[in-house]
């Protein structure tokens, strides 16, 4: 009989203000030994949004991979910065860290508490090829509450955009399940929407502004039927930054962007925009619990 090989983790809330807000994670400390049907199936037994893996790397100061239940991705914010805090405890690497992904390195850093990573692909933009009528429909909303056009950004992760009027039209959105079968996939082949809106619809005159105040929403197709929602979504914010540049607004701007509060798990983003479009998103990581996995 052969002997089961065991593999610490950590339970992390990453952009949690409290104890119990924000998004969970799962980080394996040391996955080397796994293959990648095993990382996929531990994905998929802890059901969680995304689960990590650490892995020594000779370009950065440790290789993770994410899954989530159903597939791999190439880069994740709440990953990156739930894992960038693992690796800092168990390297003693310092406030400042690179980590690879699939989709390249990306640096992070610490300060006051709060992680931020840099994303790491200068923003992509593509139009949205479902007509912008029916996006509003398939979020059970008008089209006059959509303030532009609904568009793909990728930073590192592709996903589709949303502009809303108000908060009131963020908390009334709801992806359609019944209409999930015209609802366009990613890269990946995921089916989301991340929905937002600024507490001040005149966002073209931020001259007096330090600091923009978002509400936002993410709401993606779970595996085998229905719709779900995730309480922070980094990846989604470092691509709000890509839309704030395709818009050609003014930088460099910070944002404070709250999410998850109507899933009773309060959320709290930071992002910024530099001078050199870099996009910067950041939060706090409270760890809860750890534990061993024997396989």
């Amino acid at each position: 009989m052969l002997s089961k090989r065991s593999y610490p983790f950590r339970i992390l809330n990453v952009f949690a203000e409290s104890t119990f807000g924000g998004n969970p994670l799962c980080v394996f400390e040391h996955a080397e030994g796994m293959s990648d049907a095993e990382m996929q199936a531990l994905a998929l037994q802890f059901n969680l949004s995304e689960t990590c893996f650490i892995l020594p790397s000779d370009k950065a100061t440790a290789k993770m991979r994410i899954f989530t239940p159903d597939a791999e991705m190439g880069f994740a914010g709440h990953p990156s910065i739930g894992t960038a805090h693992v690796v800092k405890e168990l390297r003693q690497s310092g406030s400042i860290l690179n980590l690879e992904c699939k989709a390249g390195l990306v640096p992070l850093q610490l300060d006051d508490e709060i992680w931020t990573f840099t994303a790491p692909q200068t923003p992509k933009i593509t139009p949205c090829d479902v007509a912008r009528e029916e996006i509003a429909r398939m979020l059970g909303l008008q089209d006059h509450d959509l303030l532009g056009d609904p568009v793909w950004v990728n930073t590192g992760s592709d996903q589709i955009l949303v502009p809303l009027v108000n908060e009131a039209a963020v908390r009334r959105a709801q992806l359609n399940g019944a209409m999930l079968a015209r609802w366009p996939k990613s890269s990946i082949g995921r089916q989301t929407a991340y929905v937002f809106a600024f507490d001040n619809n005149d966002t073209d005159d931020t001259d007096h502004q330090n600091n923009i105040s978002v509400t936002a929403r993410y709401f993606f197709a779970r595996r085998g039927g229905g719709v779900g929602e995730d309480p922070a979504t980094g990846s989604a914010c470092a691509n709000l930054g890509g839309w704030w540049l395709h818009s050609l607004r003014k930088i460099p701007m910070a944002f404070t962007v709250s999410q998850g509060t109507q899933m009773l798990r309060p959320s709290q983003l930071y992002l910024h925009i530099m001078n050199d479009e870099s996009i910067q998103v950041g939060g706090k990581v409270q760890e809860i619990g750890r534990g061993v996995i024997q396989i």
